[in-house]
C-alpha cells in the first residue's frame, strides 16, 4: 500500500473547489416559498449531515463494514460527540445573525473557528511548537494572522454594506450582546468540528488499512456529520412542535403563492449536496497538505470568505454601496488572497 504523496498545491486547489461549494450553498434558498425556516434548515441537513456522507463513505471506502466493525469505538464516539457541538454552534450561527447582521457574525464567528480550530488539536497533541519549528513556519504564522485580519476586514465592509443598504436591515431585532455571546458560542463550537475529524484520523487509519486511500476521511463524515445532524434535528422538531410547522414536509400551507413542494424539496437536497461537497473536497485537499497538515482549516475558512465576497461582487451585491464600502472590501480581498499565498508557501516549503 503506498502512502499519499503530498502535494501541497494541490491541496489548495482542492480546499478551493471545497470552499466554493461552501460559498454558494445557500443560494438555493431563495427559491424556497412556503417553508418555515427549519422546515427548510432540517430538509437540508438530512441530506448534508447524514443521508450523503453515508453515502459518500459507501461508495468510496472499501470493506466499508469491515472498517466500522475494526475502528475503535472510543474514537467514533468522541468524532460524533464533538460533531453534535459543531452542529449547536451551527445553529448559533443562524440565530445570531438575526441580532448583529450577517457581515459581524461571519467576521466574529468564521474569524475565532479560523484561528481555533487550526492551532488547537495540534497544541492539545503536544505536537504544535515541534511542528512549527520546521521550515516555512514563519510562513504558517504570518498566513494565519494575515487571514485572521482579513475576515475582519471583510466582515467590516459587510457592515457597511449593511448600513449602505439599509432596507436589507432587520433594525427592530438589532441586539449587540445577544449576537455578540451567539457568535463567539458559534466561533468557539464551529472550531471544535476540526477536533471531530481530529478525533476521527483512527478510524481513518483503519480504512486507509483497507485501501482507502485519498478518500480515508469519508469514513469520519459518518461520525462528525451525523452528531451534527442529531443538534440540529432536536433544535429543528422543537421548533416544529412550538410552530405545528412540521406538516409543511408533505403538503404546503394554504395561500403559499407560487409555491412548489418538489422545488422545494430539490432546493434542500441542492443545499445539502453543496454543503457535503465542501466536507467531500475538504478531505481530498486535507490529506495532500504534507507536513503543515493542520492548517487546512485555516485555508479552507479563509477561501470560504474569500470566495463567498466574490460571489457577492459577481451577483452584484455591492453595487449600490460607497465608495468606502468598496474600497473596504477591495483591501479585504487583497487581504484574503495573501493570506492563502502565505500558506500554500509555507505548505510547500514543509515539504521540501
Amino acid at each position: 500500500m503506498n502512502p499519499i504523496t503530498p502535494h501541497p498545491i494541490l491541496g489548495v486547489a482542492f480546499h478551493a473547489v471545497g470552499a466554493t461549494f461552501a460559498a454558494t450553498c445557500y443560494t438555493p434558498e431563495k427559491r424556497v416559498r412556503g417553508w418555515s425556516w427549519q422546515s427548510y434548515w432540517l430538509t437540508q441537513a438530512s441530506f448534508c449531515w447524514f443521508l450523503l456522507p453515508l453515502l459518500g463513505a459507501w461508495l468510496t471506502i472499501p470493506d466499508l463494514v469491515a472498517v466500522l466493525r475494526e475502528a475503535p469505538k472510543d474514537a467514533m464516539l468522541l468524532s460524533f460527540g464533538l460533531g453534535a457541538a459543531y452542529g449547536i454552534g451551527g445553529t448559533a450561527f443562524g440565530i445570531s445573525i438575526r441580532y448583529i447582521g450577517f457581515s459581524l457574525t461571519y467576521a466574529i464567528a468564521v474569524g475565532l473557528s479560523s484561528v481555533l480550530g487550526t492551532l488547537i488539536p495540534p497544541l492539545v497533541k503536544g505536537t504544535l511548537v515541534a511542528t512549527l519549528s520546521k521550515t516555512g513556519a514563519e510562513w504558517i504564522i504570518a498566513g494565519i494572522v494575515v487571514g485572521a485580519l482579513g475576515i475582519a476586514a471583510a466582515g467590516w465592509a459587510g457592515r457597511l454594506k449593511e448600513r449602505d443598504l439599509s432596507a436589507q436591515q432587520a433594525g427592530g431585532q438589532f441586539s449587540l450582546m445577544k449576537g455578540l455571546l451567539l457568535s463567539l458560542l458559534a466561533g468557539v463550537l464551529s472550531a471544535v468540528y476540526g477536533f471531530a475529524l481530529e478525533a476521527g484520523e483512527p478510524i481513518a487509519d483503519v480504512a486507509t488499512a483497507h485501501g482507502a486511500g485519498v478518500w480515508r476521511g469519508n469514513v469520519v463524515y459518518i461520525f462528525s456529520n451525523t452528531g451534527a445532524f442529531l443538534t440540529t434535528a432536536i433544535y429543528c422538531l422543537w421548533l416544529h412542535a412550538r410552530h405545528r410547522t412540521l406538516g409543511e414536509l408533505i403538503e404546503l400551507p394554504a395561500g403559499a403563492e407560487k409555491a412548489s413542494l418538489p422545488v422545494n424539496w430539490a432546493m434542500a437536497l441542492v443545499t445539502g449536496l453543496f454543503w457535503y461537497g465542501q466536507f467531500f473536497f475538504y478531505n481530498l485537499g486535507h490529506v495532500r497538505m504534507g507536513t503543515y497538515k493542520f492548517t487546512s482549516w485555516a485555508i479552507h475558512m479563509i477561501m470560504l470568505v474569500l470566495i463567498s465576497n466574490l460571489v457577492g461582487i459577481l451577483l452584484r451585491e455591492w453595487r449600490q454601496c460607497r465608495r468606502l464600502t468598496h474600497r473596504t472590501i477591495a483591501i479585504a480581498l487583497l487581504v484574503l488572497i495573501g493570506a492563502v499565498i502565505l500558506l500554500t508557501c509555507g505548505n510547500y516549503l514543509g515539504g521540501l
